[in-house]
């Protein structure tokens, strides 16, 4: 390695659970699409797994003991700008909510994938008034993506009535 440079990161996609019609090679790619749409540099690390593993991680570093849709850890503060996070998703809640709005699982999983993306690049959908949404649902249109998790997920909005 030459002098001066750090180490590059390789990111890794790990299909530990199987998702139809998702390979590993496509999901790398899809993320690394989503990943400089999002104006994230580094590399993620991403893991789709069970409902079991995503109980274990959702307790040990959430301390919610139930499975959860998907997971996002930034990389410690002395890895980056080298390294992003990881992503961990569950291949079993994304089929069923691929199943429950009518698209596929693959869709599903990049879904996911984009919000832990973007959880990666610093957004808070708790706390941030909308903006984590906003630009969900603007990288998820140019991504060629279903709904996105939060607009789906967010509570009606309250108008006045006619």
């Amino acid at each position: 390695m030459p002098r001066g440079r750090a180490a590059s990161w390789i990111a890794l996609v790990i299909l530990q659970k199987r998702v139809v019609g998702l390979t590993e090679l496509a999901l790398d790619r899809f993320v690394s699409r989503a990943r400089r749409a999002a104006g994230l540099r580094a590399p993620v690390n991403v893991l789709v797994t069970s409902n079991a593993e995503l109980r274990e991680l959702n307790r040990c570093f959430r301390g919610k003991n139930q499975p959860t849709d998907v997971l996002s850890f930034p990389a410690l503060p002395g890895l980056k700008p080298h390294f992003a996070g990881d992503i961990a998703i569950s291949a079993e809640i994304a089929a069923n909510n691929a199943r429950a709005l009518g698209h596929t699982a693959a869709e599903e999983v990049k879904i996911l994938a984009l919000h832990g993306i973007l959880h990666l690049r610093g957004y808070d959908h708790e706390r941030d008034q909308g903006k984590m949404a906003r630009r969900e649902e603007k990288l998820r249109r140019d991504l060629r993506l279903p709904t996105g998790l939060i607009k789906r997920t967010a509570p009606p909005r309250r108008g006045r009535r006619a």
